[in-house]
């Protein structure tokens, strides 16, 4: 590992690869901000770029504009509420209240802190760890990542507030039918289309994203003028709050920034799960491991809520390159993309791209550490002037949140139907949160469902259709005895508030 991590260093300190790594983290921090776009297309327009350079600066620069589009992808989040990428969904749940409150810059802080460490000490364990883990990854199948999937999709006790579980059930459940729609991939047939071609390949995250949070939030802004009416003053007059980290603060989320980093990592590291589930699972178990007035924060500007998310999916965006490089499986869609690039390369990614190309794997590991040092450096001294963005009048904010929403679900399929359906999400959700219910739940279940329903096609496929197989194997059964667990956790502290 010593001889492999030289050739990393070497190869990654070499002029043109840092300057690979800039290029890619300022380019990736400014199009996660942009919804819509997202590190997959940004990496797409990348690849002709990348044709002239040696594989190791190739990989690299892709690389960076990965990590720095989840990292910059927070930023809309915590400030106009509209995630720049799926990933930093969950980082709008305390985010932006943060910044609501005043106290932007501090958000805006806090999740670049917590981005640094969660890349850097994903780095670590990719450095150590890669090839155990790329064994673990195999030793999952159908069965181990159905119960995953239902495991995840207890946490809807997490993102429900006291009172309001059923209500969180409920929209989990919504949000797994709405993942129904479209093509079944097993059989080929349409799915709750009603005949409508543009439903064929089934309902956008992105779309659901922008519709329940963006828009849902600029109409709830126009409906409840009064509420917002301190803060449509002129430009200049509001309070951004300091950059600032108190001691006190930094030991409040030092331990959520450890637990979410292992966990983000280990997820990253499962073929298909990526970035967006590890944000919503580090979320939920930080808030089922919170107490008191800790818990009941959450959702109204919980710094462990901010910071949770925002490291678990930047340590998760790490753990993807550990099915890439070692097994040639690629985590997420945009690692499929990037497989695709080292296979244009001449490359094959799998476990004998170690002694193959040793300086590839190991130059990609080093500059991740590189990449998050320097996105913490480009990013610290920008924040006041991006914070300014809430500081322009909610008369001219809200058209801004509505168009960057509407062109950003556009760009994704140049379909005037998408257009009209996220309209059309965005009056629901609105009703829905008038009605107190939680929209977080709605998008667990909708990222979740997809799995959930092909992991457990395959798992009773392999089974000969016996359920069997939810306690022969011991890594489901353990997964779904902590799944039973969780859920019961709501009921025990209800029966203690009695």
């Amino acid at each position: 590992m010593l001889e492999g991590l030289l050739t990393g260093l070497a190869t990654a300190l070499t002029p043109i690869n840092i300057v690979m790594v800039c290029v890619g983290v300022f380019a990736g921090t400014f199009i996660g901000m942009l919804p819509g776009l997202g590190p997959i297309s940004a990496i797409a327009l990348m690849i002709p770029i990348t044709y002239s350079f040696e594989p190791a600066s190739g990989l690299i620069l892709m690389a960076g504009v990965y990590y720095g589009a989840v990292f910059g992808g927070s930023t809309s989040s915590i400030l106009i509420n509209a995630p720049g990428i799926a990933g930093t969904v969950a980082t709008a749940f305390d985010g932006y209240p943060l910044a609501q409150a005043g106290k932007a810059g501090k958000a805006l802080a806090i999740a670049a802190y917590s981005s640094f460490a969660g890349g850097t000490i994903g780095a670590v364990l990719l450095l150590v760890a890669a090839p155990a883990l790329a064994a673990v990854s195999l030793s999952f199948q159908s069965a181990e990542y159905f119960a995953l999937m239902v495991m995840g999709l207890t946490a809807v006790s997490a993102f429900a507030g006291k009172g309001q579980f059923l209500k969180g059930m409920l929209m989990t459940v919504l949000g797994v039918m709405l993942s129904t729609v479209g093509m079944d991939n097993s059989t080929g047939i349409q799915r709750f289309t009603f005949g409508q071609l543009d439903l064929v390949e089934g309902l956008s995250f992105l779309l659901l994203a922008m519709a329940t949070f963006a828009l849902s939030e600029a109409l709830m802004t126009t409906l409840k003028p009064d509420e917002t009416s301190d803060s449509a003053e002129a430009p200049g007059q509001i309070d951004f709050g300091s950059l600032k980290v108190s001691k006190a603060e930094l030991r409040e989320i030092a331990p959520s920034v450890g637990r979410s980093s292992v966990l983000g990592f280990f997820i990253g590291v499962l073929p298909g799960a990526g970035a967006t589930i590890a944000s919503f699972l580090a979320y939920a178990c930080e808030q089922a491991l919170a107490k008191g007035h800790a818990r009941r924060q959450f959702g109204k500007g919980s710094l462990r809520g901010l910071a949770a998310p925002e490291t678990a999916n930047n340590a998760a965006s790490t753990g993807s390159f550990v099915p890439l490089l070692t097994l040639g499986i690629p985590g997420s869609g945009t690692t499929a993309v990037m497989l695709g690039a080292l296979i244009s390369y001449g490359i094959q990614p799998g476990p004998r791209l170690f002694v193959e190309h040793p300086e590839v794997f190991w130059s990609v590991i080093v500059s991740m550490y590189l990449g998050n040092v320097m996105l913490l450096i480009l990013n610290l001294p920008l924040i006041p002037y991006i914070a300014r963005l809430l500081a322009m009048p909610k008369p001219f904010l809200i058209p801004f949140i509505l168009f960057f929403s509407l062109i950003g679900v556009y760009l994704v399929s140049f379909n005037n139907f998408d257009i009209y359906l996220m309209v059309g999400f965005a009056g629901f959700a609105l009703v829905f949160r008038l009605l107190d219910f939680p929209m977080a739940p709605m998008l667990l279940g909708f990222v979740l469902g997809g799995l959930l329903e092909e992991n457990l096609r395959r798992a009773l496929l392999i089974s000969d259709g016996e359920l069997s197989f939810l306690w022969t194997r011991p890594i489901t059964l353990t997964i779904l005895i902590i799944t039973v667990i969780v859920l019961l956790l709501p009921l025990v502290r209800s029966g203690r508030n009695l």
